[in-house]
Order: C-alpha cells, then structure tokens, then sequence
C-alpha cells in the first residue's frame, strides 16, 4: 500500500543538527522536505528537497513558508551575535514562522532551543520546571524568549545538553582547546554532563512528528536520560587520538579556572564550567512520549565520530 507524503518544512537544515534531521526526512519516502533558508542547498536539492528562499532576520520574507505543509521543525538559530542580531532572528524571526504555521494549519510543530537558557550551574538531575531558566549570553536569552511564540503556536520545545557527534564545531574542538590551556585533569573530571549523539537527537526530532497522537504544546529536556562522567567523556577521546596528551597531575576547579584565565583563551570561565562541572538535566520523559529507544550508552558511537574530531580537534 502506497504511503501519502506528509509535508514538512524545515529551518536550519545544513546546520549540525538539522543537517542529521535532514537526512533522516529525505531517506523516507513518507516525508516531502521542503528546506527553508538563506542559501540554496544542493545536496539536499539533489535528494530530494524543495527549497524556499528566506530569511529569519527578515520576517517578511517567511510569508507563505509553511502554505499547505503539515510539519514544522525549526531548527535554525542564531548562536554569535549582539542582542540585536540575536534577537532579530531567534525572537521575531521565530514568531513570525510560528505566526506563518498557524495561519497555515500546521498540526505538528517542534522547535530545537537549549539547555544553555539555564545559566550558572551546577545543575544535577534538574527537571522542566524544577528550576527558573537565567540565561546569561545574548544568544541564550534570545532562544528562551523564542520559545514563548513556538509554545502559544504548539509546539513541542527542545531543550538538549551537549550535542556530540560528526559535525560537532563546538563541545569536542572545545574541549581540546581547554586541555591544551589548562593542561591537567580538572577536578578530578567528576562532573556529570547532559549529552546526545546529534542522530540520536534527529531521530528524536523526527519521531515527534509521528506520535499517534501530537505531543502536547511543552518544554522537554532532550539529551540522553544517562548522564556522563567527564572523565568519561574525555577517556574515550583519548583512546581514539582525539585531544591533546595531558600531564598526569589533577587541579582543583579554582585553580583550573585560574589557568584559563592566564592562558589567553578565546573560551571563558562560563563556557569551561559548561563542559566540566555538573550540568544534567532530567530527559527521560520526551522519549517515552515520542517512543525513541535512546540506547544505552550516549559514547557508543564514538570510534565513528573520531576521524570528524581529529580533523577538527588538530590531532589528525
């Protein structure tokens, strides 16, 4: 029996996530993609996708974006920037796609934002509505106020930790920077840390879209429901070649901090206690609801992932 093709519209597809979702989408014969951005993407046009010029910095552009779809994933943002810019495409780029879904009769709409809209940390096992977000970047404040025009248009809210797999710009290349400015093990790398394979996280994405019934309008944490060791994390890297060699010596967190500080590195204190202190977040419940088996181990992937990191990382 042949399947009817749903028609999905989809921000943010060459990105590191939306890049994964895409090609999840565009495997399925079930799904008519239809890519919305500021570029035309040839090899998502080459699979298979319809694209649509627009431009989330200039809401006008986004009318009729969603004109007879039945799915909205919006996984675009703006993550650099001054309050300005950040606000122009994460808050009223945002409203106005969600504005365009409505008026369209879009029944599935899910919107990607962050844990990062939580602040200062520690954060340990904290679920939605156990603690006030306090975003402290201009990029994190812009993407929680985002999510009040997703919420009011129904949408289902995402809310990952650190997003880990091929094409990962930040949180790996990050953590190579950090253990070529503050050479040591940081505080014992006991930190527990929120995080997700971007495939695991697309397929999560994806199957929202599905339930048998839609999910209702809410915030969900979106990471792996296991947490990992920082140590952890990092022993894996090492095996496969991907950070630098560290001495073999531990530092307490004050005196880590103090070391970036003297190090000249582009990373700030806040963006180190993201990656090396407590910072978890409940998840299990979003993938129940979406009926995703997550797996077992958020790192299994990792042997495919270490020529990505190598490259990127400058330990090819």
């Amino acid at each position: 029996m042949s399947v009817t093709p749903r028609r999905v519209v989809l921000t943010g597809a060459t990105g590191f996530i939306g890049s994964h979702v895409a090609a999840l989408l565009l495997r399925d014969p079930a799904w008519q993609v239809r890519v919305v951005g500021r570029r035309a993407p040839a090899e998502l046009i080459a699979a298979g996708a319809q694209w649509v010029e627009a431009d989330l910095s200039a809401p006008d552009s986004l009318r009729d974006a969603c004109r007879d779809a039945d799915a909205l994933l919006h996984l675009a943002s703006l993550i650099s920037g001054d309050q300005d810019a950040c606000t122009a495409v994460n808050v009223h780029g945002t409203a106005r796609l969600m504005a365009e879904a409505v008026r369209s009769g879009v029944t599935r709409v899910t919107h990607l934002s962050t844990a990062a809209v939580y602040g200062h940390g520690p954060h340990r096992g904290t679920e939605v509505g156990e603690a006030e977000p306090a975003p402290v970047s201009a990029t994190s404040a812009s993407r929680l106020a985002g999510e009040r025009p997703a919420l009011d248009a129904g949408a289902v809210v995402l809310r990952p930790g650190l997003v880990l797999g091929t094409g990962d710009r930040w949180v790996v290349p990050a953590l190579a920077e950090l253990r070529r400015r503050v050479p040591a093990r940081w505080a014992s790398g006991a930190a527990l840390l929120s995080v997700v394979p971007a495939a695991d996280l697309a397929r999560l994405i994806v199957a929202t879209l599905s339930t048998p019934h839609p999910l209702s309008p809410s915030v969900h944490h979106a990471s792996h429901p296991r947490p990992v060791r920082l140590h952890r994390l990092l022993d894996a890297l090492d095996e496969h070649a991907v950070l630098p060699p560290v001495p073999d010596r531990d530092w307490p967190w004050p005196q880590c901090v103090a070391a970036l500080g003297a190090s000249g590195s582009r990373l700030s204190a806040r963006q180190f206690s993201l990656l090396a202190q407590d910072n978890w977040f409940g998840s299990e419940r979003v993938w129940r609801l979406a009926g995703v088996d997550c797996g077992e181990d958020p790192l299994a992937a990792m042997p495919s992932w270490a020529p990505w990191y190598r490259k990127h990382c400058g330990t090819a």
